[in-house]
């Protein structure tokens, strides 16, 4: 696993999926992969923010974790996405990120590179499976080897486990997910040393 670069690219406004990226981030590290964990920039005003203390508290918190940038996908031969879900589809910041991306994209940068997401929401049912998939959409378009968990280890079985990806409700992670996160970085360090082989 020594020659997959794997980018973590995650967007969080509470920290759900900031905690997810620093679980799958981990796994890949142990797993012996090279990884960058970047965040997508922040484009709700900051007055809006500062009037939800826990928004507030959490962007000062991960301050220090620098931003997503189109080199970083263009280094990576692998990539994660973590955010959350927004009406039934990924957060709008995420999406202004991958709209930064046409330039590579348009030069194949993206194509033929392994990729995964994984998502939260409030409840139980606010929308993750089709965030997950709306977000393999846009992989399809960029000629990238989408790589989901499917229902291929045990651990997909227990808790939220789907075959599209991890996916959590907001706040504390449970133990469940956490293992469908560790599984589903495997799966995609496997896919993509197989890729660059």
């Amino acid at each position: 696993m020594s020659k997959v670069q794997l980018a973590v690219i995650y967007y969080s406004s509470y920290g759900t999926n900031h905690h997810l990226a620093e679980i799958a981030v981990k796994a890949a590290e142990e797993a012996g992969a090279q990884v960058r964990l970047r965040k997508a920039a922040e484009t709700a005003p900051q007055a809006v923010i500062d009037k939800v203390q826990a928004w507030k508290e959490f962007q000062q918190k991960t301050a220090d974790v620098a931003e997503a940038k189109p080199e970083d996908l263009q280094w990576a031969n692998a990539f994660l996405f973590s955010a959350p879900t927004r009406f039934g589809t990924v957060a709008s910041q995420m999406r202004a990120f991958i709209d930064t991306l046409g330039p590579i994209w348009q030069k194949g940068d993206l194509a033929g590179k392994a990729v995964s997401v994984m998502t939260s929401a409030q409840n139980l049912h606010g929308g993750q499976e089709s965030t997950l998939l709306g977000m393999y959409t846009t992989f399809a378009h960029w000629g990238s080897v989408i790589v989901p968990p499917g229902f291929t280890d045990p651990a997909m079985f227990k808790g939220l486990g789907n075959p599209y990806g991890a996916s959590s409700t907001m706040g504390e992670i449970k133990d469940e997910v956490q293992d469908i996160v560790r599984y589903q970085v495997r799966r995609l360090l496997q896919v993509a040393g197989k890729l660059i082989a």
